[in-house]
């Protein structure tokens, strides 16, 4: 599953670990990403979203219907 959250287009952060000597090695910082799914009662279907956890509080706030209305403006298929 991809790190990318459909609605706030939150991915990944790379960053370093530092161990106790101070040796570099390369880490990533994944959002907390979750498979959701809606019903989306304007098209009669249920549709399946990858969302971070602050963007399904977020489709609590403003709904289903305008979420997906702000994924489909950034370009992303529903």
């Amino acid at each position: 599953m991809s790190a990318h959250c459909m609605l706030t287009g939150r991915e990944p952060g790379f960053g370093k670990n530092i161990s106790h000597s101070h040796r570099r090695t390369s880490r990533r910082f994944d959002p907390n990403i979750q498979r959701k799914r809606y019903w989306l009662a304007s098209e009669g279907r249920h549709v399946r979203l990858t969302l971070s956890a602050s963007a399904i509080k977020t489709i609590d706030s403003i709904g289903v219907e305008a979420a997906v209305a702000r994924i489909r403006a950034r370009g992303v298929k529903v």
